[in-house]
């Protein structure tokens, strides 16, 4: 927002230094894509910048090398199942939570979001001796459990906010025409607060495809994912195979959020 023409001195130049200061940021935090990127394409075998030739090498060894193809496999099978039940829970959960009278609602919201806010590395070694007692380290099925609990709050949090402005009067006009709770929910609740449960899926299916240290707790040899493989790679042998995969990340992630921000766009038109 513009200062207005009869702003003092002092503001425009506050003004002038919150945007430079934003700009700053915003160069910090995307600063890194303008490496990583170059560096994809670069033709020799060691990271140097600038790039004096380029080359697509690096993403067709990518693509032919076993490992990382099946990495790949594993991160989106992960995260495609983690988003299934954190999409599923957390809306029955946001949906149990925006009843009137919910008892003792803010201490349930508080455990439901506290995933989100707890350090990773704590939630991993958690998790690790958790499923271990039950025999699901190094499992598939450990990974997706333990990558839902954390996406679960961002479904949580974006089902609240679709429900924040839903008619409760629309449910009640369609039980008195006769419809149950479950024809009520699925043809008047669900479309109206479907954007919602898309964006938390998203989120959801971002969390699991990104995640790296719940992954290195609970996965083996034979279910490394995409973080994790990276992770192996920097410290066995670091050549720009890397770089590709990291660039495939977050290609992922900026269409994820390019999606994300065309619902929310939507949502409020």
């Amino acid at each position: 927002m513009w200062l207005p023409a009869y702003a003092t001195r002092s503001e425009r130049l506050c003004r002038i230094a919150v945007v430079l200061f934003a700009f700053a940021v915003l160069a910090f935090l995307i600063g890194p894509l303008f490496v990583v990127f170059p560096l994809s394409v670069s033709k020799d075998p060691f990271f140097t910048f600038p790039i004096r030739e380029y080359s697509w090498r690096w993403y067709a060894d990518f693509f032919q090398n076993a490992r990382w193809i099946q990495s790949l496999v594993n991160s989106l099978a992960a995260a495609a199942l983690s988003t299934l039940i954190a999409t599923v829970l957390g809306t029955l959960a946001a949906l149990g939570i925006s009843r009137p009278g919910f008892p003792a609602r803010k201490a349930v919201m508080a455990l439901m979001i506290s995933p989100m806010i707890m350090p990773v590395v704590i939630v991993a070694v958690g998790a690790y001796m958790f499923f271990g007692s039950l025999g699901l380290t190094n499992t598939r099925t450990g990974l997706v459990l333990a990558h839902a609990a954390l996406a679960i709050p961002f479904v949580v949090v974006t089902v609240l906010s679709a429900l924040s402005t839903y008619d409760t009067n629309l449910s009640r006009a369609g039980a008195s025409l006769g419809a149950g709770p479950v024809s009520v929910f699925f043809a008047v609740t669900l479309p109206l607060i479907l954007p919602g449960i898309v964006s938390g899926a998203l989120l959801a299916f971002a969390v699991s495809f990104d995640e790296v240290i719940v992954a290195l707790f609970l996965t083996g040899a034979d279910q490394r994912t995409l973080p994790v493989q990276m992770f192996s790679g920097i410290r066995d042998q670091i050549n720009p195979t890397i770089m590709a995969a990291a660039s495939l990340l977050t290609t992922v992630s900026i269409a994820l959020f390019v999606v994300l921000s065309l619902i929310g766009r939507a949502r409020r038109a």
